[in-house]
């Protein structure tokens, strides 16, 4: 048995073929390019990568049981649409029966939002394997947020539940793509971290971290980390406030959710004990229920960039 899973993310669109054991047999990417082309042309990119798949493992499309989508933005799982996309400003587009008339009819494909999707492949396959109720939260472009209740993604009424990077952090905060101001996803993203990093760069021409990253142009989310292992004090004040704004988060979540196992992946996650430690100890020291003898195991996604591709392939499962 074979299964086809498709992270489309904001930077990059990942294909995967895996097997019955939700295994990765092969995978290859594409530049999601997101403000340079229309999303049909991205679709295409999708086609072209699940057919490369196929031919790796030397196989007709035809001996794919399944292609799955994981999509950021408010997704339709029973019609396959993109109901609402901010990063791209996509509405009701049917991207499920688009990839299916690139790929000559195939069927079925079955979407899902994007960390909805990492966070099943982590259930089923990864770091909170066996868990009935789980939350994966995904720090990439934005912050997503995968929700499982009892084994099965909650998407809501309106398949519109789970935008958790979308809830407000620091009223009156900086703006976001959703029409709010101050989310969370502003603040603990890999793109906030590098804000937030260019922002000291600014304030402090001293700095270490313009030897890493001479101009602003080249931060990224590693910078203020390197730069702050090797002594510098502003590189420290980025990284204390990135890790301040993603722990108050993450015991919100645990606050209202009180997971078994709460995920976090992405980027940034291969800081190691570096992030988790010290977040860790705040989520703990923020969480209401402290005194309970049971409490949510704070973790690093194992499947990494793989979550969402094994996720997308798993959809037809459930």
């Amino acid at each position: 048995m074979y299964r086809i899973g498709i992270d489309f993310g904001g930077t990059n669109i990942a294909v995967g073929i895996v097997n019955e054991h939700l295994e990765v047999l092969y995978k290859s990417s594409l530049p999601t390019k997101k403000d340079e082309r229309s999303v049909d042309e991205i679709v295409a990119d999708m086609a072209t990568l699940c057919l490369k798949m196929v031919d790796k493992v030397g196989i007709g499309l035809s001996q794919v049981d399944a292609i799955g989508i994981a999509s950021p933005g408010v997704v339709n799982s029973k019609t396959g649409v993109v109901e609402y996309y901010c990063g791209m400003n996509m509405n009701h587009y049917p991207m499920a029966a688009i990839l299916s008339e690139k790929l000559g009819g195939y069927q079925p494909i079955y979407m899902e939002n994007d960390a909805n999707a990492a966070a099943l492949g982590e259930v089923l396959a990864g770091a909170a394997r066996g868990a009935k109720n789980a939350l994966m939260i995904t720090l990439g472009t934005g912050v997503g947020g995968g929700i499982v209740i009892d084994g099965k993604i909650y998407d809501g009424f309106n398949f519109a539940a789970a935008e958790l990077g979308h809830t407000v952090i620091e009223k009156d905060g900086v703006p976001c793509g959703c029409g709010r101001r101050g989310c969370w996803e502003k603040y603990s993203s890999a793109t906030g971290l590098i804000r937030m990093a260019k922002e000291e760069m600014e304030k402090c021409p001293d700095s270490a971290m313009w030897k890493l990253a001479p101009t602003l142009d080249e931060v990224n989310g590693l910078t203020p980390y390197e730069a702050a292992k090797a002594g510098d004090e502003a590189a420290k004040r980025v990284v204390a406030k990135y890790q301040d704004y993603l722990a108050c988060g993450l015991a919100n979540m645990v606050n209202i959710f009180q997971p078994e196992v709460l995920c976090i992946g992405g980027g940034v996650c291969g800081q190691g004990d570096n992030l988790l430690l010290p977040v860790n100890k705040q989520v703990m020291a923020e969480q209401y229920a402290k005194t309970s003898a049971k409490k949510t195991k704070l973790v690093i996604a194992t499947l990494g960039n793989n979550a969402g591709i094994v996720g997308a392939a798993a959809l037809g499962m459930r």
